[in-house]
């Protein structure tokens, strides 16, 4: 099993600015702290400047949370790639626009994208702010009954391919203990451990100079999955199953609780 430890890095410049993100934190991380505890491997880090996007695994409706306080704990500021129906939500849309999260419309959406409501125009805005988003490549929790990664989703991948932004994966264990996929409530106590291991920036250069069709897209895809994959497998210490989890294949859908 991979070695952890207790880790704070030095803020960032950017997370030393006056920001929403301190009122967030204020309300938030007191409580949160009372319930978790995180421990991080020993290479975990994040740039100190400049934009990154953060792809870690999913199983859990806490998810965001904990990650969100595992790259405060880091050092920099949580942004997430949110529904752009969420904006315009009375004062929920205010507070996503004060902190700086991207708004994306859904695939399908009969609405048309507003300024910033596509990937690309997010890119642009983690380019000139040199900031770091949080995108979750599975797009939805896993479906894979022992919580591994499940088939990946193009998002992230398109958007450093397109963007030459680094695509950082990351992988996180221990949410399970305290909101199980699905459960209606979370458990706080006893006081629940996170582990989490951020890797190396995924090296892309092989697929420099290629189209960004779906075949570069899906390659890609993999070698980002594979490599989450594997630094669950080093937290969790076992071995993941041989043919990730599809969930066409076993009559699920995408997305929602089945």
């Amino acid at each position: 099993m991979t070695d952890t430890v207790k880790l704070r890095s030095r803020p960032s410049a950017e997370k030393r600015r006056p920001s929403v993100f301190w009122v967030l934190a204020c309300a938030i991380l007191p409580a949160w702290s009372l319930m978790v505890r995180y421990r991080f491997t020993p290479q975990s880090k994040l740039p100190k400047t400049g934009p990154f996007i953060l792809a870690p695994n999913h199983y859990s409706e806490i998810d965001p949370i904990a990650m969100g306080a595992a790259v405060w704990h880091l050092g920099r500021l949580p942004r997430f790639m949110a529904k752009a129906s969420l904006f315009r939500v009375p004062v929920l849309g205010w507070l996503l626009r004060a902190s700086g999260q991207i708004p994306v419309e859904r695939q399908g959406s009969a609405r048309p994208a507003r300024d910033g409501a596509n990937p690309m125009g997010a890119a642009g805005q983690l380019i000139e702010r040199e900031s770091g988003v949080i995108v979750y490549p599975e797009g939805s929790l896993t479906r894979d009954p022992d919580l591994w990664p499940m088939r990946g989703k193009s998002g992230a991948v398109r958007l450093a391919l397109e963007s030459g932004i680094p695509l950082i994966p990351v992988a996180h264990w221990g949410t399970q203990d305290l909101m199980p996929r699905y459960a209606k409530r979370i458990h706080p106590f006893p006081r629940k451990t996170i582990r989490v291991s951020v890797g190396e920036a995924l090296d892309l250069s092989r697929f420099e100079g290629r189209a960004v069709d779906q075949r570069v897209v899906t390659e890609a895809t993999n070698l980002l999955m594979d490599a989450i994959t594997a630094l669950l497998s080093d937290l969790r210490d076992e071995q993941p199953p041989a043919e990730r989890w599809d969930p066409s294949k076993h009559q699920q859908s995408e997305t929602g609780r089945f």
